[in-house]
């Protein structure tokens, strides 16, 4: 194949500035090849070097005395959990090949994340996702939703991983761009850890997995320019094409391999494929790396350089192996009936080198292309709309007349509706550590000793035939994780709207009974050339900062989505999503957000109405977007050292015992937090059990000395750090007053029981029955997608 001349036209194709192709110039010390020129395109992309965020990134906590891989270091960060045992955990998108083919787009995120997480010698045991869309009236949405739900159902449950949580967050700023984010967590024993590094001068270099096409071709170069119609359908070939049962085989061989001893470093070939596992193996060891495509497995004929390299084919990894322990990789893989080849050799040279056809057709220092990309500094502006936002309020917004009509209405609200059209379609079982499945605040599984991969003593004995060794027993382990991230909020105030995404998220692990041990953040925004764009994400990141410091949450790593707009569409709502992962020391503090008994008090924790906020907790609020058809205002303030407090007092209660549940109030405010404690239990996959409350927000509960707030600011506001919990009658004074003593404001509201939902203030009633409110609310995503 006669390879193109290299001409402005190409190199500004490529995503390349004129600056940086100079940059090119002055490192290789001539014009690049054809493939190389591909090859800095895509590392030198947003998606793999992150020259436009790596400034604002570094303000991120990210040390903590627990963290044994830290952000920037490998493909998953890495945090002890005692006893000698780990876990692996990463958040990442596809954003763009979900809008071009949502299955395959989705499918191959889950895909993609998954062998990060096994690239550490990790077995994976869980995954979660983050997701959004336009609004569901429109058919291309429930086109793209559909899509996505199903690629993400397939790869999962192919693979055999259980999908324990996640959320939906539907609005019309998502219309033209949906946001895919995917998250696993793996785990593994300390001295299982493995380097992404090529090692040792001399050690063999193969490729394991299927062999390379042309699909994936340059998808992280695609993934780091705008969505347009013409792109769209001109990079239909940068979706690559998942296969989860060779991922399986592939996961298993390795690990496998692992457990021998014989490799000296691991990468994926995910983002860029072969270009990012060798160069980055490369240079995270400090050596060089020389490879022959003719030796690389190919399913399509005449494949040229570039497209080999470039190619994001799914499911293949890279393998450094100690020389002379050659035999082991190929008896393993034959084994697994997988595909091998040794391509190449690590070197002293500094360089990856590429050879095809017998000549030379890459030669570039493998550090400048991994780990020295150009760094820019961008502009930042604080939008014009914000001058509108800070001047919203309340005088042009009637109260409301007829509560009990607009919490139905909040609960069929797609954002706030129950997810169980999607999470019915995921296997959240799968591997029996499971504890607390989709529905409840945070997921919750359990660690047991066959969840670790197997330890090199007792592959041994397996292959002599003998007993395995006995080795310490572990305790089983209770991880709890959840996600967030409100994106009208953000939009609103980026620095209050990250602040809320991080308080939420560890807000949802402490009703959980759990206690946060590190974070994984994805910072989804539009194109940060424009300076109002950048001060969205330069703000939202000091907000998730400030909070992951309070929390004691270090991040561990994540992504960066940026360019996640589609022509007069526009950008997307910023949305820095969260995980954040905690554990949970004793299984009988772990706490579901139901109701359980007839009879039982309900407390609410922290002030109903945050009376220092002029819109009463309704500054971006759902009700004022589902009932009033607005997004606008400041959204309520998150105080981080009184959120600190009521986590470490909700803590407390719980681990006393007598907390039987406890929920977190968010979208929707009191009234949709004390609604989906009645109704989100299940006994059975389509059955619920159903209980009622009559609450009383009146007198003391609504702070009445002071001037009397909203009806609908008490009924539907979204003053922050709240939680719903409920207790024993008996024991209703006691957790009141121990709640008081560590500085939490608290109240008994009402009492569980009954089949209604009645909430009264000074000023109005609402009373519902619970099925009504459960069918609103259960049934709403489905009928939509009917």
């Amino acid at each position: 194949m006669t390879e193109p001349a290299i001409t402005p036209e190409l190199v500004t194709k490529h995503g390349l500035t004129p600056d940086e192709y100079q940059k090119i110039l002055d490192i290789l010390g001539r014009a690049p090849s054809y493939t190389e020129l591909g090859i800095f395109s895509v590392m030198w992309s947003e998606h793999c070097s992150y020259k436009n965020t790596r400034p604002v990134l570094k303000t991120f906590p990210t040390k903590g005395e627990n963290i044994l891989v830290g952000a920037g270091e490998e493909n998953a960060g890495i945090i002890d959990v005692g006893d000698g045992v780990a876990i692996a955990f990463k958040i990442e998108s596809h954003n763009h090949p979900s809008a071009v083919e949502p299955f395959q787009g989705a499918a191959t995120g889950v895909g993609g994340i998954i062998r990060d997480i096994f690239t550490m010698g990790a077995r994976p045991i869980a995954a979660l996702n983050s997701l959004r869309f336009g609004e569901l009236s429109n058919p291309e949405v429930r086109r793209l939703f559909s899509g996505v739900v199903g690629g993400i159902a397939h790869y999962g449950n192919c693979f055999g991983i259980p999908t324990v949580a996640g959320e939906v967050y539907f609005d019309k700023s998502y219309e033209g761009n949906p946001l895919v984010n995917a998250f696993a967590l793996g785990v593994l024993r300390h001295d299982q850890i493995t380097r992404g590094a090529a090692h040792g001068i001399g050690n063999p270099v193969f490729y394991v997995g299927p062999a390379t096409g042309r699909d994936g071709l340059a998808g992280a170069a695609f993934a780091s320019q705008d969505l347009t119609e013409e792109s769209a359908e001109q990079q239909r070939g940068a979706v690559q094409v998942g296969d989860p049962f060779m991922e399986k085989l592939v996961c298993e061989a390795c690990l496998e391999l692992l457990a021998t001893g014989v490799v000296a470093g691991m990468q994926d070939m995910g983002a860029a494929g072969l270009t990012c596992s060798t160069c980055e193996t490369a240079a995270r060891a400090g050596t060089g790396i020389e490879i022959e495509l003719d030796k690389v497995p190919q399913r399509a004929p005449n494949m040229s350089s570039y497209e080999i390299m470039l190619s994001e084919s799914q499911e293949r990894m890279l393998i450094v192996v100690h020389k002379g322990q050659e035999e082991a990789v190929k008896r393993i893989f034959d084994k697994w009936d997988l595909p091998w080849s040794e391509i190449g050799v690590v070197t002293d040279s500094g360089r990856m080198v590429v050879r095809h056809g017998g000549k030379v057709v890459v030669d570039v220092p493998a550090k400048k292309l991994a780990d020295e990309a150009p760094v820019y500094f961008r502009e930042s502006r604080e939008g014009t709309y914000m001058e509108g936002v800070r001047a919203f309020r309340l005088d042009g917004i009637a109260d409301t007349n007829d509560p009990a009509s607009d919490l139905k209405k909040l609960l069929a609200n797609h954002t706030i509706a129950s997810k169980n059209w999607v999470y019915r379609q995921y296997d959240h079982m799968v591997r029996d550590g499971s504890v607390v499945c989709p529905g409840s605040d945070a997921a919750v599984i359990r660690i047991k000793s066959d969840s670790l991969p197997i330890t090199k003593a007792e592959y041994a004995a397996k292959q002599a035939g003998q007993p395995a060794p006995a080795s310490a027993p572990i305790a089983d382990k209770f991880v709890a994780f959840s996600v967030d991230c409100n994106g009208g909020y953000v939009y609103l105030d980026p620095y209050e709207g990250g602040k809320a995404a991080v308080t939420e998220c560890c807000r949802n692990l402490a009703c959980t009974g759990a206690v946060p041990v590190g974070s994984t953040d994805n910072l989804n925004f539009g194109n940060p050339h424009y300076p109002e764009i950048f001060w969205q994400l330069k703000e939202s990141v000091r907000g998730l900062a400030e909070g992951c410091r309070a929390f004691n949450a270090p991040v561990t790593g994540g992504n960066v989505s940026l360019y996640n707009q589609r022509g007069a569409l526009g950008a997307i709502d910023p949305t820095p999503t969260v995980a954040v992962v905690g554990i949970i020391d004793d299984p009988k503090h772990i706490t579901t957000q139901w109701f359980k008994d007839e009879g039982d008090a309900i407390i609410l924790l922290g002030k109903p109405v945050d009376r220092s906020d002029p819109l009463q907790g309704m500054g971006g609020s759902a009700y004022l977007k589902t009932i009033h058809g607005t997004k606008n205002g400041l959204p309520p303030r998150v105080d981080l050292e009184a959120a600190k407090t009521l986590h470490t007092t909700l803590l407390g209660l719980i681990r006393a015992g007598g907390v039987k549940s406890a929920h977190d109030c968010s979208e929707g405010g009191l009234a949709v937090a004390l609604a989906e404690s009645c109704i989100s239990q299940l006994v059975a996959r389509d059955t619920p059990r159903l209980i009622g409350a009559t609450v009383d927000l009146s007198g003391r509960a609504a702070e009445a000395s002071g001037p009397s707030p909203r009806v609908d600011a008490l009924f539907f506001g979204e003053t922050q750090n709240r939680v719903i919990i409920s207790c024993a009658a008996v024991d209703a004074t006691k957790l009141v007053e121990r709640a008081k003593l560590m500085g939490v404001p608290a109240v008994k509201i009402g009492v569980a029981g009954g089949d209604k939902v009645t909430i009264k203030t000074n000023a109005a009633e609402l009373s519902v029955p619970v099925a009504e409110l459960h069918d609103a609310w259960w049934n709403s995503i489905a009928r939509a997608m009917a």
